[in-house]
């Protein structure tokens, strides 16, 4: 009898935690901010590399490259990307040479030991913008610009948020607080997170950056693209892996239905005989 009481007591207090558990989260609301106000989702963004099946374009991995290079690489860097990566976007050898030279990489000159600079090989990676973190903060507002090789991965919705970040740039709204209106050196931008950004408009106009493949460079296109090309710097192996993601899911699947079969069969003459 005891025993039966304190079955039900405990039951009793589970199902009392599960209440109060299920009632607080259907009660449960984010505190009215101005921020929670007039912060927007990002906007929709398709993509050829997205879903199960997702490729990417070449051509527009390219053409967001050239965004980078021309107008992010000022600010952001690339830390985990090295230049021979680029091979993977369509580049001979020549080429990627050609690109890791455009860029100043720190080096050491051998005749006296001093740290200078050089022009970069396939083997060095992006480098750095700005010296360390008191420079870049010196040049961008005290604003340090983030590394931007994982921002994709960083961010819910990453290529959406990246893209509606770059397109999102507008004048505040009539009925916003004064005391949420952007200050010297910010910019008011509902796509992020408390309004205001120290980093201006980096995508200014139609013709910023002049592609190679005669596509219409508008503000809405690069950045597209360059939002295209920061899912491959987060995700360079996304196509090898759905391509070999789908024939080991129909491997499994093949090995369930196999011992499933097989504990059927052992069994079978026992189920019989009990």
């Amino acid at each position: 009898m005891a025993r039966i009481l304190s079955i039900l007591v405990g039951l009793f207090f589970t199902v009392a935690l599960l209440w109060s558990l299920l009632v607080g989260l259907f009660n449960f609301e984010l505190p009215h901010t101005v921020e929670h106000e007039f912060h927007k989702s990002p906007k929709h963004l398709a993509l050829s590399s997205d879903g199960p099946f997702g490729k990417f374009d070449r051509q527009q991995l390219q053409r967001g490259l050239q965004v980078y290079k021309e107008v992010c690489s000022a600010c952001h860097s690339l830390r985990l990307v090295a230049f021979r990566d680029l091979a993977a976007l369509g580049y001979n050898e020549a080429e990627v040479k050609a690109i890791a030279a455009g860029f100043q990489v720190p080096g050491i000159d051998p005749a006296t030991g001093e740290v200078n600079t050089r022009p970069g090989l396939s083997t060095d990676y992006f480098p750095k913008p700005f010296a360390n973190d008191v420079a870049a903060r010196a040049a961008n507002n005290n604003a340090i610009p983030p590394d931007l090789s994982l921002m994709t991965k960083a961010r819910h919705d990453g290529p959406a948020y990246v893209y509606s970040l770059l397109t999102g740039y507008q004048n505040p709204p009539a009925n916003l607080p004064e005391a949420n209106r952007p200050g010297t050196g910010l910019h008011y931008n509902p796509y992020f997170a408390n309004l205001n950004l120290a980093m201006a408009p980096p995508l200014t106009g139609e013709g910023q950056v002049s592609y190679s493949d005669g596509t219409k460079a508008t503000v809405d296109q690069m950045s597209k693209d360059v939002s295209a090309f920061l899912v491959w710097t987060a995700e360079p192996k996304l196509e090898k892996r759905n391509q070999v993601g789908w024939p080991v899911l129909g491997f499994l699947l093949f090995a369930t239905i196999l011992g499933f079969l097989a504990f059927r069969n052992v069994w079978a003459d026992k189920k019989k005989k009990a």
